[in-house]
Parts: C-alpha cells; structure tokens; sequence
C-alpha cells in the first residue's frame, strides 16, 4: 500500500518540495533576487541582495516594516526601495565607521560644548620615557 496518492496531495512528503514553486510572494523574492553594490560597512566589494540589506543590523526594525509595508503595497518601486535601502545603509555606515559623524555640522547648541568636552576627555600622557 502506497501512502502518498499524488503529487498535488497538499502534504508534501520530504524530497518532493521540489515539485512545487515556492509559495514566497513576487514581492519577497523581486527584493531576494535584486542585487546592490553598497560601498559602506562590510558590503563592500559584495554584491548584496536588497532583501540582505533590509535585514541588516543598519535598518531600524521600524524601517525596515515600514518600507516592506509600502512597497508591498504599491505605494513604493523597486527603485524607490533600493535608493531609500542605500542611503539609509551608507548613512549609518558612516556613522559607525566615524563617531560622531553625525556632528561634522556643528549647531550652535552641541558644537562648542562639544569641543572643550571631547579634548578634556583624552588625558595628555605627563611623562613619556
């Protein structure tokens, strides 16, 4: 006695997903299968899928669900995903990379304070021998 009466039986016994195409929504897999060249972080010199760039540690949680949201909706292209997936992953890279590049553009609240603050934190070596 065979257990299994077809291939279209909705239990699939193992080796046989592949007889099926993958029930992942044409969105999901248009932003797996789009690769970008992000120079920032460890991308660079990596061809990343967008999906890759969207889980990243560089795009907040609420970023993240927020673009995934418009873009399954129609609200957003594919191009407007990739630049605003770009800039926000260089961005933060750069921040990483550069303490306080987020800062080059002193206010006229934090700039000065914070200069005297950042050179009184560094303690100047008395005696070198």
């Amino acid at each position: 006695i065979t257990v299994k009466s077809s291939n279209k039986d909705p239990v699939t016994a193992p080796g046989e997903e592949s007889d099926d195409p993958p029930k992942e929504k044409p969105w999901k897999t248009t932003l797996k299968t789009t690769m970008l060249n992000i120079e920032a972080g460890e991308f660079r010199g990596h061809k990343v899928s967008l999906w890759d760039l969207l889980h990243s540690r560089y795009i907040p949680k609420e970023n993240r669900k927020e673009l995934l949201e418009l873009y399954e909706a129609g609200e957003l292209t594919l191009e407007q995903v990739k630049t605003v997936v770009s800039t926000i992953v260089t961005k933060a890279a750069a921040e990483r990379a550069e303490p306080g590049a987020e800062r080059a553009e002193p206010s006229p609240e934090s700039g000065p304070r914070a200069e005297p603050v950042a050179t009184e934190a560094e303690p100047t070596p008395e005696h070198e021998d």
